[in-house]
C-alpha cells in the first residue's frame, strides 16, 4: 500500500461516518523503519510520526526536524519512568500513560517546564494481563487524579485483543472518552482504522501498510 492509499481510505471512512474532513489524524508508525523509508514520507508532505523507543527516537528526530521542520512525534509505546524526562523533550503526544508512577513523574517534569506533551491514558480493554493499560473500571479514577495533578489528558488509547473483533473495544473506549469528557480517542490501525473512525477515532496508527514491513532484527533498545 502506500500514504496516498492510506490516507484515501481515511477520507472515505470519515466521510461514511458523517465526520468533519480532516478529523482523523494518521500516525505514520515509523518504529525501526530504515531512515530512506522515513525521509520518502516527509517528502510526501506527512508531518505526523509515531514511535515505540525513546533511544531511537532521540537519535533520529531531532535530525529530522531539523531538516524537514514542524514535525510531530507521538509516543505510542510503553514508556518506562525513568526514560519520562527525555521523553517529554522528544514527543508531542504520549499514548501510553498506563499508571499513578509515570503520571506523578510527568506531573513532576510538566511543573518544572511549565509545559507537557499532550496525554493520552491507555485502557486495557480486553482486561489481558500481559497488556499494559488502566482496566476499564479503573479509568474514570485515574483520569480524575491526572486532572487534580494538572495534567493535559487529551484522550485515551486502547489495542484491542489480537485476534477479536475490534469494534465492541472502540465503542468501550468511545463511551469512556464522552464520559469523561475526553475529545481523542487514539485507537485503530491497519486491519480496522475504518471501524475506529466509525466509532469517533481521532488519531489512528498506520505503519506497515505505509512503510513496508518492518525488520526487527534492526530495533535498537527502548
Amino acid at each position: 500500500m502506500s500514504l496516498h492509499a492510506i490516507l484515501s481510505r481515511v477520507t472515505a471512512a470519515t466521510a461514511a461516518a458523517n465526520r468533519a474532513p480532516g478529523s482523523v489524524q494518521v500516525i505514520a508508525v515509523s518504529k525501526v523503519q530504515p531512515l530512506d523509508r522515513v525521509v520518502a514520507v516527509l517528502d510526501e508532505g506527512h508531518r505526523l510520526f509515531g514511535e515505540n523507543y525513546v533511544q531511537e527516537s532521540q537519535g533520529k528526530w531531532p535530525d529530522l526536524r531539523a531538516r524537514f521542520g514542524a514535525v510531530q512525534v507521538h509516543m505510542i509505546g510503553p514508556l518506562q519512568t525513568n526514560k519520562a524526562k527525555v521523553a517529554v523533550e522528544l514527543f508531542d503526544a504520549i499514548h501510553t500513560l498506563d499508571r499513578m508512577s509515570l503520571a506523578e513523574k510527568l506531573a513532576k517534569l510538566a511543573q518544572a517546564r511549565g509545559q507537557s506533551p499532550s496525554l493520552f491514558v491507555q485502557v486495557n480493554t480486553g482486561k489481558e494481563p500481559q497488556k499494559a493499560g488502566l482496566l476499564p473500571d479503573d479509568t474514570d479514577a485515574f483520569v480524575a487524579q491526572c486532572r487534580a495533578m494538572d495534567l493535559p489528558v487529551q484522550g485515551l488509547m486502547c489495542i484491542p485483543p489480537e485476534g477479536e473483533d475490534a469494534t465492541p473495544h472502540f465503542a468501550m473506549l468511545a463511551q469512556m472518552a464522552e464520559r469523561n469528557g475526553l475529545p481523542g480517542l487514539s485507537m485503530g490501525m491497519s486491519s480496522d482504522f475504518e471501524a475506529a473512525i466509525a466509532h469517533g477515532a481521532t488519531h489512528i496508527r498506520v505503519g506497515s501498510a505505509i512503510f513496508g514491513a518492518r525488520d526487527y532484527g534492526r530495533a535498537p533498545g527502548a
